[in-house]
Order: structure tokens, then C-alpha cells, then sequence
């Protein structure tokens, strides 16, 4: 399999990160493997929503799945892009740019619809939610995952090594259980050390609330 320099550099990059966060306590693979159990079997057209630098995206690739990843940030997704070439898997990934507050698909567009570390950054996470409410068919399930409290302190350690603040928005995954459960989703959750899960499930009455 040829990879190229940029996508090889860039993998480099990718391991790096890895490493540092592994240092830090904090095992991304391990974490994205949970994620993966938890929600059980994936079938049909699926959506993730938030690409970033494609940590879940290549756990979903490596399985075998196709599906559409989107983001707001053309140079995360470029980032992205070239982590899935590493592996020779983007004939699976079918890279989007768009904004989770308004999904550029029709109602009813996908069966499964993940969003990994991403309701944190967002400044309007029920305009989001709202969105994922419109595209998931009926019968579909939405899967929200973020930092729990422990992985939040990981996340921030890391981010001061680097000189960074790690920004946390006001609204959190229980926000987001609220939320569908008040638009008659059936809300499962799911918890490790470092990372928290909700699974919405739309049953055929969800629309009868509004």
C-alpha cells in the first residue's frame, strides 16, 4: 500500500498525540473501543458529527464502516483526511463541511448518527440537537459521548502542558439526556473513568412531542 509523505507526516503527528495523552493517563484508543461496544451493533447510513482530527473516525474505518463524517473546521478535517489515507480507508469516509447546528441533509437521513468529545465546544448544542432530532429516521439512535469529570482533568492537564486552555461550554451530556428525553427519545447511559455516553433511541411517537 503506497502512502504518501504528507499522509505518513502526519500519522507521526497522530502518534505523537497519542503518546502524550496515554502520558497523561488518558488511553484515546481504549476510550474509543468503549464507545464502540457500548452503542452495539452499526448498520445503515451513519453520521458522525464532528470529524476533528479523526481519532474516531479511524475507529470506525478499521471496522469496515462506511459513513459520512462532518465538521465546521476545514483544517481538522484535512487532518482527518490524511490519518484515514494512512490506513488506505478513505474510499469508507465521505468528508463533509457543515455546521452541527444546521445539518445540510434532509429529515430521516440516517439510521445512526455519533458525536464523540464534541457537545463540550459547542455554543449551541440544542440547535445541534435539534438537528441530529431531524436527520435520524425513526427506530434510529443518536450516541453522544464526551469527557467525564476525571477525563475533563486529563483533557485540562494536557492543554496546560501545551500551553493551552481546554474551553468547556455550559451544557454537558446531561443537558443533552434532558433534552431527548423530553422529545420521547428512550435515553441510555454509559460511563467509563474517563469518558460518559448517552444512547437516544427515536421511537415512531417522538414526533407527537414537540
Amino acid at each position: 500500500m503506497f502512502v504518501s509523505d504528507a499522509a505518513w507526516e502526519n500519522h507521526e503527528k497522530y502518534e505523537e498525540r497519542l503518546r502524550l495523552y496515554r502520558s497523561f493517563g488518558y488511553d484515546m484508543e481504549k476510550e474509543r473501543r468503549f464507545v464502540l461496544e457500548k452503542l452495539g451493533s452499526l448498520s445503515g447510513r451513519i453520521l458522525e458529527v464532528g470529524t476533528g482530527k479523526g481519532y474516531f473516525s479511524i475507529a470506525l474505518a478499521r471496522m469496515g464502516l462506511r459513513f459520512t463524517s462532518l465538521d465546521v473546521s476545514k483544517v481538522e478535517q484535512e487532518f482527518a483526511r490524511l490519518n484515514i489515507s494512512y490506513f488506505g480507508l478513505e474510499s469508507l469516509v465521505d468528508f463533509t463541511l457543515g455546521d452541527a447546528g444546521q445539518l445540510p441533509y434532509a429529515r430521516a437521513s440516517y439510521d445512526v448518527i455519533i458525536s464523540v468529545n464534541v457537545v463540550h465546544h459547542l455554543a449551541r448544542p440544542f440547535k445541534a440537537a435539534d438537528e441530529m432530532a431531524r436527520v435520524v429516521v425513526d427506530m434510529g439512535k443518536i450516541v453522544l459521548s464526551d469527557f467525564s469529570p476525571e477525563g475533563q482533568s486529563v483533557i485540562e492537564k494536557v492543554h496546560a502542558h501545551e500551553g493551552r486552555k481546554h474551553e468547556m461550554g455550559a451544557y454537558g451530556l446531561q443537558d443533552m439526556k434532558k433534552y431527548f428525553e423530553e422529545k420521547n427519545f428512550r435515553v441510555e447511559e454509559q460511563r467509563s473513568e474517563h469518558q460518559e455516553m448517552i444512547i437516544a433511541y427515536r421511537s415512531p411517537y417522538t414526533h407527537a412531542k414537540k
